[in-house]
């Protein structure tokens, strides 16, 4: 039997997923971070499917989501789309602590995903955690800077006025730099990552992340197969039934660890 429970560390909200008979036992555990506009209970498909592979899951709620939701309107969580990005990069750290003091991981076997924003979030947490094991990102941009700019003119072109000038844009930008993964793309130090992107996305374009992966195969030289990109050329912003499956499959293949004899 496949268990949920809520949970609570700090200020984060989640829920946690896990087989029963093996619950309290440490074992591989993803983290996995919800979407823009989304909730943790969104992803529990990933959830049970990984729970039933022999892994222990958590899903958070983001600041502005879920539990934490604070009412904000449309145009005020646009607003706040990065700070939620930046937020959700340090609560990983605060959940990864949790997991280690709990005695429910090792530091050796925490993986991360998440489904677009929370693909992003999990770019970023790349580039800051060289603890995270293996990561999986659906329909994510590791381009912080670009894609920033690239969501302000989408935004500026439904007749939406933004509450800051050319010098702030680019000074808020300035900062997504110590962020942003494309910039040293050599802290994956080989480290195994699936991308799936669908080929019609209107939301996050796949161009970026084909860009990115094309990029650094080169880091890749001695360990190729820890390195996927999945296209769909059907898809939009909506991760197919092969994209899930994909996304069990690879935290299965690079998330293993001698803690679980299941796996």
């Amino acid at each position: 039997m496949i268990n949920i429970v809520k949970g609570k560390t700090g200020e984060v909200s989640f829920l946690h997923i896990s087989e029963e008979t093996s619950f309290q036992q440490p074992k591989p555990t993803v983290i996995f971070i919800h979407g823009f506009q989304s909730a943790k209970e969104h992803n529990l498909h990933y959830a049970y499917l990984l729970a039933e592979k022999g892994f222990r899951v958590i899903l958070p709620d983001c600041i502005h989501h879920g539990d934490r939701d604070n009412n904000l309107s449309s145009v005020e969580m646009m607003q706040a789309f990065w700070e939620i990005v930046i937020q959700s990069i340090n609560e990983i750290e605060i959940v990864k602590e949790y997991l280690i003091a709990e005695g429910l991981s090792e530091i050796d076997s925490i993986g991360v995903a998440g489904t677009s924003m929370g693909a992003i979030v999990t770019f970023g947490a790349l580039k800051k955690y060289p603890w995270i094991r293996a990561a999986v990102s659906l329909m994510g941009c590791p381009y912080y800077q670009e894609f920033a700019k690239w969501q302000i003119e989408k935004v500026a072109k439904t007749g939406i006025v933004l509450p800051f000038n050319e010098a702030e844009i680019e000074l808020f930008v300035g900062r997504l730099a110590g962020y942003d993964l494309s910039n040293h793309p050599e802290k994956m130090n080989e480290r195994p990552l699936l991308c799936w992107h669908g080929s019609k996305d209107q939301e996050v374009p796949a161009g970026y992340v084909i860009e990115f992966v094309n990029e650094i195969k080169g880091y890749y030289k001695k360990k190729p197969e820890n390195i996927k990109l999945m296209i769909d050329e059907r898809a939009e912003h909506k991760v197919s039934r092969e994209g899930v499956s994909a996304t069990v499959q690879w935290f299965a293949t690079h998330l293993k660890s001698r803690l679980v004899s299941s796996l």
